[in-house]
């Protein structure tokens, strides 16, 4: 775009835009032609911006930045200036020539970027947190050495592939069945396992401790339940429900045809995962129940506002 040399209102005036300039703002060039570039400007544009190129054309020097502009539409667009005199022989301006350059996707990809910056920390913090609770309740809970290291690994295994599951998607989130079968799929052989409910996405502040719960409740019953025994079977069910305070997520873990579910002797980490870390993260509604034919867990944790 090419402009006249003279800033105060009305001016400048715009003589000349080239067909890219067209494109990228959905003017013609007779519907321009005349008028001042202001009227690409709107609610939107950062007047500091503006002042600052002023500022800078009133001393005679080039300008660069970026700011919010409006198409002919009405549509927004983020434009990258690059602004230069243009002198006669005797050093006097004679016309502003703009370079212009349509940033809008680049700008939302560098949003993008900083956003996943600020989680990252957010989740890392919160790791390191969920680290070191794990491996204080893992210490309490396991009576020799070797106990504690076979626990801890297969407690951080689990973090690390939900976490894995929750950085490959744009959304941060984790679809509850992909978190299910990434602890079940191993040991479903002869139809034990029984798995059945619909997409439900968990987004990474419900994906992590629900990964951890489902976790437990693996290890569990293989060492004590249905999956210790080759005639067990498990069952797990899953819906959404709807209700005055929202949506929720109701999943029942059922397992059948194992050792008898004997009320523990001693506070296991599953058992206060569960109810002292399940419940006050997610807010989940959380009943035990130790069956003569296996074991009960049934679990309602709120969802989010927006689709499953």
């Amino acid at each position: 775009m090419i402009t006249s040399a003279d800033l105060d209102e009305p001016g400048p005036r715009i003589e000349y835009v080239n067909t890219a300039f067209t494109h990228m703002t959905g003017y013609e060039a007779h519907e321009v032609v005349g008028r001042t570039p202001r009227l690409l400007q709107g609610p939107g544009t950062d007047r500091a911006v503006l002042d600052r190129m002023r500022e800078a054309l009133a001393a005679g020097e080039a300008f660069q930045a970026e700011a919010v502009n409006y198409r002919k539409d009405g549509s927004t667009y983020t434009v990258e200036w690059l602004i230069t005199p243009v002198k006669d022989a005797d050093a006097h301006i004679t016309h502003w020539v703009s370079a212009q350059r349509d940033i809008t996707s680049r700008r939302a990809g560098e949003d993008r970027q900083a956003l996943m910056v600020r989680e990252l920390h957010h989740r890392v913090k919160n790791t390191l947190a969920t680290v070191q609770a794990v491996v204080n309740a893992t210490a309490r809970s396991s009576l020799t050495v070797a106990e504690f290291t076979r626990a801890f690994s297969g407690r951080i295994g689990s973090l690390a592939r939900t976490h894995a599951l929750i950085t490959e998607d744009l959304a941060q989130a984790a679809p509850f069945e992909v978190l299910l079968r990434a602890e079940l799929d191993p040991y479903d052989e002869r139809g034990r396992l029984a798995l059945d409910g619909p997409r439900v996405v968990l987004p990474s502040e419900l994906a992590v401790p629900v990964g951890m719960a489902l976790h437990e409740l693996t290890t569990n019953a293989l060492k004590h339940g249905s999956l210790a025994d080759p005639n067990g079977r498990l069952q797990v069910t899953w819906r959404v429900e709807d209700g005055p305070a929202g949506r929720a997520l109701r999943w029942t873990w059922s397992e059948h045809d194992g050792p008898p579910a004997a009320h523990p002797t001693r506070e296991g980490f599953g058992h206060r995962l569960l109810k002292k870390v399940l419940a006050p993260q997610t807010g989940a509604e959380v009943d035990v129940d130790f069956a003569p034919d296996g074991l009960r867990v049934s679990v309602r944790i709120p969802l989010p506002a927006g689709p499953p």
